[in-house]
């Protein structure tokens, strides 16, 4: 059956019709559906940077990427991958013969379909070793090989003197070797806790 040419703009101006309605349905923006991610959530990072108890500073900020999507109902809120940013809340170098190291850290903001979100959570807390056992290890063992020495050099006398000597070693050396410092290095994971909802838009 042959076709009028009024038939065949008909039918050309559908077809446009139908290409156009495509077109339009595949650029209009897709529904998003704001989700809600409980208070005590787990967000897992991992650090991208190397952070300090003798390098950062209070208020410094940090980066580091989410290592795990944090998925609600099925929904992927925060996808893995997404940018995280954080801040350094405390942070002490440690002592030579005491003063432990101290490291506090919070998260700020997650980065989600190039949209920040701010977020409040739980700090992510790191003290350095305890150094009274040490130092009480090398100043006694000083003390014990100084007064050895003393003893085989001179006697009683000897013993007497080198162990006070020893004892000043020991001293020194725990107060040269005695820093403590914590280091966190790139990659590091770390688990922070939501301390408050947030809201953020899933898109369908």
């Amino acid at each position: 059956m042959s076709l009028t040419k009024r038939q065949y703009l008909m039918v050309g101006g559908l077809v446009l019709l139908a290409v156009a309605l495509g077109v339009a349905a595949a650029t209009l923006p897709k529904h998003s559906e704001a989700v809600t991610v409980p208070e005590a959530t787990a967000i897992h990072v991992a650090l991208d940077q190397e952070l300090a108890s003798d390098q950062s500073r209070p208020g410094d900020h940090f980066e580091a990427t989410v290592s795990e999507p944090v998925v609600i109902d099925g929904k992927t809120v925060i996808p893995q991958g997404a940018y995280a940013e954080g801040l350094v809340v405390d942070a002490r170098q440690s002592g030579r013969l005491k003063g432990r190291a101290r490291l506090q850290l919070e998260l700020e903001s997650v980065s989600v379909d190039g949209q920040n979100y701010g977020i409040r959570t739980t700090s992510f807390r790191k003290a350095g070793g305890d150094h009274k056992k040490r130092n009480w290890e090398w100043i006694g063992g000083g003390a014990g090989g100084g007064a050895l020495i003393g003893a085989l050099a001179g006697g009683g006398k000897g013993a007497l003197i080198g162990g006070p000597v020893g004892a000043g070693a020991g001293t020194t050396v725990a107060f040269l070797t005695g820093k403590k410092d914590i280091h966190l290095r790139p990659e590091t994971p770390l688990t922070f806790k939501l301390a408050e909802p947030v809201t953020i838009p899933v898109k369908g």
